[in-house]
């Protein structure tokens, strides 16, 4: 199983930081009110995901690379060209076509992710 402690306090491309990722039974819901897999709390450049529990590996590594690319694109003043237009069906696709790509997954493959979309290094430090 893959081991979340491993995102904790992750810095990603674009200066974000995963500051948590908590499990739940609860049913989540989206803004929209459909049921959601996984939910992400933004405030400024730090994340808190809240996914269900009993997720296979390869579902947690879908969700995981769903989450962050659409956390990176939402909270960015200016997102790369390339994610702008994004919806829901697009981060979905984009997070399979990863998984695909590079397996589960890690610190190194969301950065990768990220990477692959157009998010540059981050210019903070600390």
């Amino acid at each position: 199983m893959i081991d979340t402690r491993q995102f904790i306090n992750l810095r990603l491309r674009g200066g974000y930081v995963i500051r948590g990722i908590e499990f739940t039974e609860e049913p989540l819901v989206d803004a929209l009110g459909r049921e959601a897999i996984a939910q992400t709390r933004i405030v400024g450049r730090e994340w808190r995901l809240l996914v269900r529990a009993g997720l296979s590996e390869a579902e947690l590594s879908v969700t995981l690379y769903h989450e962050i690319l659409e956390a990176a694109a939402v909270g960015s003043l200016n997102p790369p060209d390339g994610v702008m237009e994004f919806n829901e069906a697009a981060f979905e696709r984009a997070a399979r076509e990863a998984y695909a790509r590079s397996g589960n997954a890690s610190p190194t493959n969301l950065n990768l992710l990220l990477q692959f979309h157009g998010f540059r290094e981050s210019l903070t430090h600390g």
